[in-house]
């Protein structure tokens, strides 16, 4: 599995690894993998996210933020001087016994499928 947190639906850099995995999820499917994207959004966000990039696969709303906390990429993040809690973008692979096999914490948006299949 293919398990993506990423900071909010929508956004450009958010909508490049979304579409990098949609491009590539024929690819990825092959591999046995199944892909799963998380963000603290809720669900009419992902839907209308889904619907405007085709995504082929399934956006979790994560609303009280529990995966985020149990995966521990909820963390204090700063833009142009200011602090603020979020997401750290990151993904897991997580094989099919549920152990996790690779953590990407430096996110290539543009080519994450690829970074992943790497």
């Amino acid at each position: 599995m293919i398990l993506y947190f990423y900071p909010k639906d929508a956004t450009p850099a958010c909508t490049a690894q979304a579409c990098s995995l949609r491009d590539n999820y024929q690819m990825l499917l092959a591999k046995g993998y199944i892909v799963l994207g998380v963000s603290v959004d809720n669900e009419k966000s992902h839907q209308k996210f889904i619907k405007k990039h085709e995504l082929p696969f399934d956006l979790l709303a994560d609303i009280d933020k529990k995966i985020v906390n149990d995966y521990a990429v909820w963390a204090e993040k700063s833009m142009y001087g200011r602090t603020y809690m979020g997401i750290v973008r990151t993904t897991f692979v997580i094989d099919e016994k549920g152990i996790i096999e690779e953590i990407i914490q430096k996110v290539d948006t543009k080519n994450h499928a690829e970074q992943i299949l790497g």
